[in-house]
């Protein structure tokens, strides 16, 4: 698998040694007013920036953080390694936990013939490494029902990215160096596939606002714009006439 894009396991192992091992530093600041977001999901259209908005973001947190706080670390492909080796599970798994890409009759065909676990165990499992993380703080979780895995812990902050199919599969065509053909076929995969993911697991509609703090359109706000307003609620630069959400028990 590559990770290239993402953060890497070596660097996610890091990360947690040094939240477990804080040295006395909390793993998230209580501001002012009383409201402490300890993380932040991103659920994402394919193509909408998701990523980009999450490393904007990590450097955006990490900047407004306490000397010496924990780092602020982006999970996304790498999140798959890390629900592996959390539970000891073999690498040629990897291919089995994207986001519901192997069709129901696949994975039912696999489960039988004894090729991987049932899909609802690794979804079992990923779940309890989102809690885990999130529980451990500064961390930006990206897709897998991350917001939905997290909605009754009042600490995470959670964000949806949108913007036209035209726009997405314009940036996917940039990213992935593919035709104009390609990325559209990609974009409607991957939106469809992470709309089922969340149907069959979570009984939820990706597409329902309330599950979000915030709803972002990456066609009209740029990625860094988009960190900023995240960072702002979950971080902000004090200031008079500031305004923040503030966290809500389910």
């Amino acid at each position: 698998m590559d990770f290239s894009s993402s953060i890497g396991l070596e660097r996610c192992r890091s990360f947690i040694n040094c939240q477990l091992n804080p040295a006395g530093h909390p793993s998230y600041v209580a501001h002012p007013n009383g409201v402490q977001w300890k993380a932040v999901t991103i659920s994402r259209q394919a193509g909408s920036g998701g990523h980009s908005v999450g490393a904007h973001l990590a450097e955006l947190l990490q900047t407004r953080s306490p000397q010496a706080s924990p780092p602020w670390t982006v999970f996304d492909k790498n999140l798959v390694e890390k629900v592996l080796e959390d539970h000891h599970l073999p690498n040629r798994l990897a291919r089995f936990m994207r986001e519901d890409r192997i069709s129901e009759i696949s994975d039912t065909m696999d489960e039988l013939f004894g090729l991987h676990p049932p899909s609802w165990t690794l979804v079992h499992k990923t779940a309890d490494t989102i809690l885990r993380l999130a529980e451990v703080g500064h961390v930006i979780l990206i897709g897998r029902g991350a917001h939905v895995i997290t909605r009754k812990l009042n600490y995470v902050f959670h964000v949806r990215l949108v913007g036209s199919l035209e726009r997405r599969v314009k940036y996917m065509q940039e990213l992935e160096h593919l035709s104009a053909e390609a990325a559209r076929a990609m974009v409607q995969r991957d939106d469809v596939g992470r709309a089922r993911f969340l149907k069959k697991y979570f009984k939820k509609d990706i597409n329902d606002p309330l599950l979000y703090h915030l709803v972002i359109n990456t066609d009209l706000i740029s990625y860094h714009d988009a960190a900023r307003i995240i960072a702002d609620q979950v971080a902000p630069v004090p200031s008079p006439g500031t305004r923040q959400l503030a966290p809500t028990a389910e």
